[in-house]
């Protein structure tokens, strides 16, 4: 009686440094087949560890600003160093109309550009539990000085504060657990009423009708 729309979902997966979304992201992906993960451009050189298509697609500046002019990113910016980050539209737009839920893992500022062009966003922020948290976490890793560690902070603080942006806030304290939130969020949006494309009833007199005369119903007993 209910057909629901077949387009995909585009979701945005951000969250502050050491919150550990990349992990939440890793494990979505094994659970679930109709989820993929877009792959960004960037104009930074590759490193020995990642691979073309796969880490990202790695351009040179100006093939990057190309595609800025031909309008080919869903959003961009240019960070620290000068290396340059962006969301291709048209893999994008293609994973979506073909039904799958397209995950983006870009930061506030990338998600609110986003945000404008496309509403209907599922916007997901992961936190970790807390700011001493997130320090453990960067000390752990062991490869960044004081001054470094200061600058992910800051960053952090700022990112924070846009959360009121965002449709949903998960806390990353235990990562399975993370997991069914997020899987929760997914499955309560497929669920949304504005997602029906079509409510189809049967004529009234028809289903009557149809109820009087079935066999097994019997209006001379008492229920």
């Amino acid at each position: 009686m209910i057909k629901l729309k077949k387009q995909g979902d585009l979701i945005i997966i951000s969250g502050t440094t050491c919150a550990g979304k990349g992990s939440v992201i890793k494990k979505l992906l094994s659970n679930h087949n109709d989820i993929t993960l877009s792959v960004s451009y960037t104009s930074r050189p590759k490193r020995d560890s990642e691979i073309n298509g796969i880490d990202y697609y790695f351009v040179s500046d100006s093939e990057f600003k190309e595609k800025i002019n031909n309008g080919d990113f869903l959003e961009y910016a240019q960070v620290q160093y000068g290396a340059y980050y962006g969301t291709p539209k048209k893999e994008v737009l293609e994973q979506l109309n073909k039904g799958k839920d397209v995950i983006l893992e870009i930061d506030v500022q990338g998600a609110m550009q986003i945000k404008k062009l496309y509403p209907e966003t599922i916007l997901i922020f992961i936190m970790a539990p807390s700011m001493s948290e997130v320090k453990r976490r960067i000390k752990l890793r062991g490869d960044e000085n004081n001054e470094q560690i200061i600058a992910r902070f800051k960053v952090a603080y700022n990112e924070i504060n846009q959360i009121n942006n965002y449709n949903y806030v998960v806390v990353n304290d235990d990562l399975e657990e993370a997991v069914k939130k997020v899987e929760a969020i997914l499955i309560s949006e497929k669920l949304r009423v504005d997602r029906i494309e079509e409510v189809s009833v049967e004529n009234e007199e028809e289903i009557i009708h149809e109820f009087l005369m079935d066999k097994d119903f019997d209006n001379s007993k008492e229920y």
